[in-house]
């Protein structure tokens, strides 16, 4: 049976790009030209800089499905969070509009639930995607600078990188394998996990700069603010959760965003027993208990009244939509109670 090969990216080759069909026949893809130029050009101006910071824009197709944690396309807070967590980075080269290996591989293994339970206990994730179209000249040229520097020039490609940077392994192409199978192979290159201490600290982590770390804090803040509480609930002692949300609050998009619209908290879902903390918790999350590794978004005015909730399993960019409609809703409302009746 003839196999499939993976997709070739060779901006530096001076001929058309060719692409061979499961029929085996060769097809000449002139209209993917451009897109090479561009390429040589982002290649060329990577070896004038060093590595840098990626814009923070989701990638396209596997970022946007893969529901349990968000994909970088930031290098540096990849490295960032492996660092904070030990874990290493699952690294996919992509061509999410012109590379057909790269989409079945998204299709088949990124976006299988076998994957999304799998990954965030295990790796950090990472895109760096190549579209022909859709991204700007400088974000070209930055992801450009991450193939380079790991020698990546065949598309889809996987690497697994240490927190230090260090190449781990690496799997180029791909043939098809059933998520499972594709996932073992590369469990086999995952390093060793320190030993588990007998006592797990439950005292939570200091909140980032701008996001308060309990309730009253936030309704006191909100008092003299025309904002909503947004509050980010996660089990201190759960890491999982905790890295996840941790990533949340530092997102591009859902950061900036947040900010300017709501009083941000980030909280864990019980306090000490009998206080009104604990008891406004409660009436959050109706009583019910938070899940390990779970993380939930809550929209409240008082601190005692969820006006609105979501998980914060999903991928920033739909958490963000997700906020936009209900601000848009209740603006709708406020004005239609301070309409003058006619």
């Amino acid at each position: 049976m003839r196999m499939r090969r993976a997709a070739t990216f060779q901006p530096w080759a001076g001929r058309p790009w060719q692409q061979i069909s499961p029929s085996g026949q060769r097809g000449q893809r002139p209209d993917f030209e451009s897109a090479f130029r561009s390429a040589i050009a982002g290649i060329a101006l990577a070896t004038l800089s060093p590595l840098g910071t990626l814009p923070g824009h989701l990638a396209p197709a596997a970022a946007a499905e893969v529901a349990h944690q968000a994909w970088h396309t930031s290098y540096a807070s990849a490295i960032a969070q492996a660092e904070r967590t030990g874990r290493p980075i699952l690294t996919v080269f992509t061509g999410s509009d012109w590379c057909p290996h790269c989409k079945t591989l998204e299709k088949n293994v990124l976006d299988s639930i076998a994957f999304q339970e799998w990954a965030p206990q295990n790796v950090v994730l990472l895109m760096i995607d190549l579209p022909e179209h859709g991204i700007t000249e400088a974000v070209r040229v930055e992801r450009s600078k991450v193939c380079i520097k790991y020698g990546v020039r065949n598309f889809p490609a996987v690497l697994l990188i240490g927190p230090d940077g260090t190449k781990l392994a690496e799997k180029r192409g791909y043939q098809g394998q059933s998520p499972a199978s594709w996932i073992a192979d590369m469990a086999k290159s995952l390093p060793d996990q320190p030993a588990k201490t007998a006592v797990v600290s439950t005292a939570p982590a200091a909140a980032p700069p701008g996001v308060l770390d309990s309730l009253d804090k936030a309704i006191e803040t909100a008092r003299g603010a025309k904002r909503p509480i947004l509050l980010v609930v996660a089990r201190p002692g759960d890491k999982a959760a905790r890295s996840h949300s941790d990533s949340l609050i530092s997102d591009p998009e859902f950061a900036p965003f947040v900010r300017d619209n709501f009083i941000v908290a980030h909280v864990p879902p019980t306090a000490s027993s009998g206080t009104q903390e604990a008891e406004s918790m409660e009436n959050l999350l109706g009583g019910v208990e938070l899940a390990p590794d779970a993380v939930e978004l809550i929209v409240t005015d008082d601190g005692q009244t969820p006006l609105f909730s979501q998980s914060g399993a999903q991928p920033p960019a739909r958490i963000v939509h997700g906020l936009r409609r209900f601000l848009a809703a209740r603006q709708a409302s406020r004005f239609g109670e301070t309409a003058p009746r006619r």
